[in-house]
């Protein structure tokens, strides 16, 4: 498996991140176990949680999935091949995000303790903190950093604006500079990060990797009209898909899928591996049969002619 740079942290992942909502939510400890095992074994290395995962499934309290995680890699033995990336920021019961030295420092530790590892390869910035000024987050990311316990730091949810003062922030001060941008991004939602956002990634070096690869399932080809909306849990987000450019969208991933003898969701991702300014697109899954096609989704290689119709497309009005 052909691994990519991400950035300039030092890291290097395969062309696919394993996106670790489902573990604890729609996905129970063994599926887990058995998804995790099969994406490995494929030569992938990178999986991505947070610590709020899955805090909002009735009797969660949040780190369900970093403990899976945890248990699964511990059972393994297989640390030192693995990528972990996990978030902090989100609401953990407090009512808000918070970014604050503080709660950083407090929450690396509740981290390292469910994911029972010394170090966390990539740790994100989950969500903008307007309380706290991006000096105090990154102060805290540098004594992580130094202390061995966080290998980079990055952020998600900044739009081209708010990174480029974080990271005129770390110039001016000498702080570590957020390295990865996680932003939303697909064939369906594109507006978010292409354009300014993405040229000052490419710009200043950035590694990308995108969430909701997939538009929460809908790329995936599975819903088509509003009674398929009942097929998952997860059907209820994918309702604003279904309008003329999605259904066009669609229309364009049957096209090339038959023609690569692939599914709708393969191709949508390989058009995201494809794309440049990109590293890895994130996806999760909830079979084993699932993870195979994440598999091939991160090995299926696009023609030109196959690109050029989706980004026609999927080009936003």
């Amino acid at each position: 498996m052909q691994k990519r740079a991400l950035g300039r942290t030092g890291l290097t992942i395969a062309p696919v991140v394993f996106g670790g909502n489902v573990f604890g939510w729609t996905a129970d400890r063994k599926t887990s176990f058995a998804m995790l095992d099969r994406f490995t074994e494929a030569g992938f290395n990178a999986i991505d949680t947070a610590d709020a995962y899955s805090r909002w499934v009735p009797g969660n309290r949040g780190g369900e999935s970093e403990t899976i995680i945890g248990e699964w890699q511990k059972s393994r033995g297989n640390r030192d091949r693995l990528v972990l990336i996990t978030k902090v920021g989100s609401d953990m019961g407090a009512g808000k995000t918070d970014l604050s030295a503080r709660w950083i420092l407090e929450e690396v530790e509740n981290s390292l303790r469910r994911l029972q590892t010394d170090y966390i390869d990539l740790y994100l910035s989950h969500w903008p903190d307007p309380d706290t000024p991006y000096a105090e987050t990154l102060g805290a990311y540098e004594k992580l950093l130094k202390a061995g316990k966080v290998r980079a730091v990055g952020a998600s949810n900044l739009d081209a604006e708010q990174f480029a003062e974080a990271l005129e922030v770390s110039r001016a001060l000498n702080l570590p500079r957020y390295d990865v941008l996680q932003p939303e991004y697909n064939l369906y939602d594109r507006s978010g990060f292409d354009g300014p956002l993405r040229d000052l990634t490419m710009r200043e070096d950035i590694g990308v990797i995108t969430y909701y690869s997939l538009a929460k399932g809908f790329l995936s080809g599975k819903y088509r009209d509003r009674q398929d909306l009942g097929k998952s849990a997860r059907g209820g987000g994918v309702e604003e898909y279904l309008n003329p450019r999605g259904f066009a969208i669609l229309k364009a991933l049957d096209t090339v899928s038959a023609k690569h003898g692939a599914k709708p969701a393969e191709v949508a991702l390989a058009w995201i591996v494809a794309r440049e300014g990109v590293t890895a697109p994130i996806a999760s899954a909830t079979s084993v049969e699932q993870v195979e096609s994440l598999v091939r989704g991160g090995t299926l290689r696009l023609e030109a002619e196959d690109i050029a119709a989706l980004d026609r497309a999927s080009a936003p009005a």
